[in-house]
């Protein structure tokens, strides 16, 4: 019996030993996994495509006015030509054999276009200019016709919309304006570039950065009031600005809920003023005409005067 105590009293040792050691290895082993958490996570560093692609806005930046360049007719031309003082200007770079992302800027620009009350050529200009100095007038030509197709109010006509090329010198003096930051991919043989449209005031300063390769026709109404800088704006564009502020967050225009609390709130002043001089008005013609009867002369039924 006590050899049998002694055998169970040893297996039992044996097992707490084991099992002590089963923790301490699952102790060690995790202790190491603390100490050693493995390779470190990658850095989000930028590809190497899109390294020097990029856009720095100068808002309020000028335009070189003295830039030169050769229109879509063949014609030599100075970029602060189209710049008159009067009317903004909706400008975009663009060049003609980009493979994709120039299209879906210019036609994403056309479709928004087709829903804005304004109208090309009239209360604004496009401006295109192309980043590839191997563009000619003949490339240009043919691609403001593609875009003007896609425009039934210019009827074909080429009112408004203006697309040039140029020397790469004078391109980047007006890519460093605005802040357009690209470059050519040898490799790929095109051009890396952000996708972007821009409103511009009418003496050539960046009023707006519009991004991406959709615009709300809102955002480019809006912009372009903005741009306008209240030249020939009606009272209810005016309102809309004052409702809606640009959120350079959402990159959008947003309403301001404290701006349409303000004008509801002077709205109904307004209304209850008008309502308050209108019963006042009533109230003081019933007097009038209360004193005027009380005053009148009173004749007795059958009396005749002497």
């Amino acid at each position: 019996m006590s050899s049998l105590r002694l055998v169970s009293a040893r297996a039992l040792s044996s097992a707490a030993l084991a099992s002590c050691l089963v923790l301490a290895g699952a102790d060690a082993r995790a202790q190491t996994w603390k100490q050693d958490p493995g390779p470190a996570p990658a850095p989000n560093a930028t590809p190497e495509q899109l390294k020097g692609v990029d856009i720095v806005e100068h808002l309020g930046g000028a335009l070189p006015r003295d830039a030169a360049f050769i229109d879509a007719d063949g014609r030599p031309v100075k970029l602060g030509d189209f710049f008159d003082g009067k009317r903004p200007t909706l400008f975009v770079f663009a060049y003609h054999t980009c493979p994709m992302l120039c299209s879906l800027v210019l036609d994403a620009t056309v479709r928004s276009l087709n829903e804005v009350a304004w109208t090309v050529g009239d209360e604004f200009d496009v401006v295109s200019i192309s980043i590839d100095p191997h563009d000619t007038p003949e490339t240009a030509s043919k691609k403001r016709d593609q875009v003007i197709s896609k425009y039934p109010r210019a009827r074909g006509a080429t009112k408004g919309w203006h697309f040039l090329v140029g020397e790469e010198s004078q391109i980047r003096k007006v890519t460093d304006a605005v802040g357009f930051e690209y470059r050519y991919d040898e490799r790929q043989k095109q051009y890396a570039h952000p996708a972007a449209i821009y409103l511009l005031t009418p003496e050539g300063h960046v009023g707006r950065y519009l991004y991406g390769i959709d615009y709300p026709p809102g955002d480019i109404r809006l912009g372009l009031l903005e741009a306008s800088e209240g030249r020939s704006v009606s009272t209810t564009e005016k309102i809309l600005l004052y409702c809606y502020h640009y959120d350079p967050q959402g990159k959008h225009y947003s309403l301001v809920a404290m701006n349409v609390m303000r004008l509801g709130g002077g709205v109904t002043l307004v209304l209850f003023g008008s309502f308050l001089t209108i019963m006042w008005a009533r109230e003081r013609r019933k007097r009038r005409r209360a004193v005027a009867d009380a005053t009148a002369p009173q004749h007795t039924a059958g009396a005749h005067p002497s």
